[in-house]
């Protein structure tokens, strides 16, 4: 007797319903995109026991008669697909034609159904995947599917269902994913008879994500809108939030495609090449992204939930992907807002001390002014805003400081002097040119007005009044921005054809593993491009010809072997990042340190480039350069509201 056999329909069905459903979330996912493509435009959703008990779709959409009703349950029955060719070119959310006589296998089931144009409803039931004849029954137009106790008949996979509430949880997810794509339609989602989401129709996307996951983070998003450029480039639009409001895991990005959602490492890739150096590296971008493209470009039938997919140009859907969010955040001002610590009570309206003099009245104000950045966020321990009795004010820039001063952009001419208009690298200082930074329109961010005076404290940050409040900026992280977009600007540039390389008087010899001395060898013209020559001295060994003269105070040796370590864990296509890399490691090392005293050019100088470079708001780590306090905050601390 032979040993290959057909498997009877039965298992067949369970083993199509292990792909599909997983869980009593794989069950409403099925349902409900099958109410959407039956034209709903209002669905209710009832949990019972987190599924576990029972999951019940109903809508009103077009509905079955009595014959689509018992060929709808059968294996492979679908009225979504017709030849091969609409394999390729999907309209609809579900097309196998497998969800019905899968779920049907594993539960007990019933369904339900009215046409609009019918005087009865007809109605199926199926247990543990055996089919009864249709019966006629009682319903409105649309359809009901009511599937009661999952997984009864295949204790294995019951066993590995989670609490009530992990389930729930997994199916308001479930339930995100489909209703953040259909803002058109009407959810309504209950749990043991408890309202957990009742959602309207609405247009306002912003709406819908506030009703998920609340009003706080829907106000804080901004507009993505790219057109495609041809009929066969993708559609971006979505909402997304700026660095500050970044979450520790990737949860919070939803990308749909065509309406459905999807995962998928090139978009995934895109959005955080677009956020890079706005946010720390162990941060994830919250994004809600809405991508369209010709069905034919995209091949959903990879995977049997049809989350993953396959596109014909992935390279494009990367690239448009990152101009749409790089657009929309470098034209934004990023900013970040400071907030004062948080009162018990509301402040009492600020009332005149009774026989006050104005010495006592200057030393209140100067002692709350000390309390509240004491307890402002982040805190400091002392803020002094007066140079302290008989010390003497440095008049020149400290030597460490003086040859960074003459390395950089930020202060080219005479150390200490504010670059001149007329310089060949001198940056632009009209607010139109300001604008044109990366091509870019640019929203003009905070700037002190003229003459305000700068404070700066602990030889670390500096403090300046704007037009409504006051803003405290970190020397470093800000002068680390500056720098890097100047490197990057220069590395670019092709009439200055990369970064600047000092040759050494005596090469450097750095011993390393034949296959690191390969590699960088076969990045020479990138290497160059960095301001790094190095040539063969042997056999696993490199010559240091040529180094960077941002970075004279590192040991070239160990910054090589570095160099060749990050070189080797690049993947191929991620030299640009790779690049990157090396900029922001550059920037840090020749930007100004916490610690160094500025002189009032250099602070001057300091602050008029904040406003000509992209992304000022953080360095290229992503922490925030700058904290901005309104009046109403100060206000707010010092009991004038």
């Amino acid at each position: 007797m032979g040993r290959v056999h057909v498997l009877p329909a039965n298992l067949v069905n369970k083993i199509a319903a292990g792909e599909v459903i997983e869980r009593p979330a794989s069950v409403v996912k099925e349902l409900v995109e099958n109410a959407l493509d039956a034209g709903a435009s209002r669905i209710e959703i009832a949990i019972e026991a987190g599924g576990k008990g029972l999951v019940r779709v109903a809508d009103d959409g077009v509905g079955m008669d009595r014959d689509d009703l018992a060929l709808c349950v059968q294996p492979h029955a679908t009225s979504k697909l017709n030849d091969e060719s609409d394999l390729f070119a999907l309209h609809t959310m579900g097309f196998r034609g497998e969800a019905l006589p899968s779920i049907g296998s594993v539960s007990q089931m019933r369904l339900c159904t009215r046409t609009a144009d019918s005087d009865a409803a007809w109605a199926v039931d199926v247990d543990g995947g055996r089919i009864a004849p249709p019966t006629p029954a009682a319903g409105s137009p649309g359809t009901v599917v009511e599937v009661r106790n999952l997984f009864f008949n295949t204790p294995a996979r019951r066993k590995f269902l989670k609490a009530d509430s992990t389930e729930m949880a997994q199916i308001s997810e479930a339930l995100a994913r489909i209703a953040l794509a259909h803002t058109e339609v009407a959810f309504r989602l209950t749990h043991n008879g408890r309202l957990a989401y009742d959602l309207p129709a609405t247009e306002d996307l912003a709406r819908r994500i506030g009703d998920f996951f609340g009003g706080d983070l829907a106000d804080t998003l901004m507009p993505v809108d790219l057109a495609p450029a041809d009929d066969q480039s993708p559609g971006i639009r979505g909402l997304i939030a700026p660095p500050q409001h970044s979450r520790p895991s990737a949860k919070w990005q939803y990308v749909f495609l065509n309406g459905r959602y999807i995962r998928d490492r090139f978009v995934q890739h895109a959005m955080r090449e677009a956020y890079r150096g706005l946010m720390e590296p162990s941060r994830q971008p919250v994004v809600f992204l809405f991508i369209l493209l010709p069905p034919e470009l995209v091949d959903f039938n990879v995977h049997p939930t049809k989350i993953e997919v396959r596109f014909a140009d992935s390279n494009r859907i990367h690239s448009a992907v990152l101009r749409a969010l790089r657009d929309r955040l470098t034209r934004t001002d990023l900013t970040h807002a400071g907030r004062g610590p948080r009162e018990a009570s509301t402040p009492e309206p600020d009332e005149p001390i009774a026989d006050e003099d104005e010495s006592a009245r200057q030393e209140r104000i100067r002692l709350a002014m000390a309390e509240f950045f004491r307890r402002a966020e982040p805190v400091q321990r002392r803020m002094v805003f007066e140079p302290e009795a008989g010390a003497k004010q440095p008049t020149e820039p400290l030597p460490p400081y003086e040859r960074r001063a003459a390395a950089t952009p930020l202060f080219e001419g005479r150390p200490g002097q504010p670059p001149s208009p007329d310089a060949p690298d001198a940056p632009p200082t009209d607010a139109s040119a300001a604008a044109r930074v990366g091509d870019v329109p640019r929203e003009r961010i905070d700037l002190p007005p003229p003459g305000a005076p700068v404070v700066q404290i602990h030889n670390t940050y500096l403090v300046t009044q704007t037009d409504d409040g006051l803003l405290i900026i970190d020397q470093h992280a800000l002068h680390e921005r500056i720098m890097y977009e100047t490197l990057y600007a220069r590395l670019v540039d092709p009439a200055k054809a990369g970064l600047q390389g000092q040759r050494l008087l005596i090469p450097q010899r750095v011993s390393l593993g034949e296959p690191q001395v390969a590699l960088l060898l076969e990045n020479e013209g990138l290497l160059a491009q960095l301001g790094i020559e190095l040539s063969r001295f042997g056999r696993g060994e490199v010559a240091i010809q040529s180094f960077p003269a941002l970075l004279e105070r590192l040991d070239p040796a160990q910054f090589i072997r570095d160099l060749a370590d990050r070189l080797a864990d690049a993947p191929p296509s991620g030299k640009e990042a790779f690049v990157h890399e090396v900029l922001d490691m550059m920037a840090c090392k020749a930007a100004v340190k916490a610690g160094d005293p500025l002189t009032p050019e250099e602070i001057a100088a300091l602050l008029a480039q904040r406003d000509l470079v992209e992304r000022s708001s953080n360095c290229p780590h992503g922490r925030p350069t700058t904290l901005r306090f309104s009046i109403a905050e100060l206000e707010k601390q010092f009991k004038r509201r």
